[in-house]
């Protein structure tokens, strides 16, 4: 399993447009930018207890839709699949061909 940030940045990746403007923001700060608790809240003019809130609030709604569409554990199983594909052609006289197909599924996501 990935460990929580990744994991976190990953539904983020993919269930971010259902967040609020706030919720978007608070997420990238600590998430992407490292933020503290505090700096964040200095920064949004709100209490480190609103910060800390909102980034709760902010996790559950991405597991919510996770759990219901399951985007990103199919992505991840299709990267999976496609890695797996790919070191079993390494030695196959089909390779180029095959690898360029698998090139352009990836590209789908």
């Amino acid at each position: 399993m990935l460990d929580k940030t990744t994991h976190i940045n990953l539904l983020y990746d993919f269930y971010e447009p259902i967040l609020t403007e706030k919720q978007r923001k608070v997420m990238e700060l600590y998430y992407h930018e490292d933020w503290s608790l505090g700096e964040i809240a200095d920064h949004l003019s709100i209490s480190r207890q609103a910060v800390f809130e909102t980034i709760k609030r902010s996790q559950s709604a991405l597991e919510e839709w996770e759990s219901m569409l399951q985007l990103a554990q199919k992505h991840q199983r299709r990267t999976q699949l496609l890695q797996a594909i790919r070191q079993m052609i390494t030695d196959s006289s089909v390779e180029k061909e095959v690898t360029h197909l698998l090139d352009q599924m990836a590209e789908l996501d």
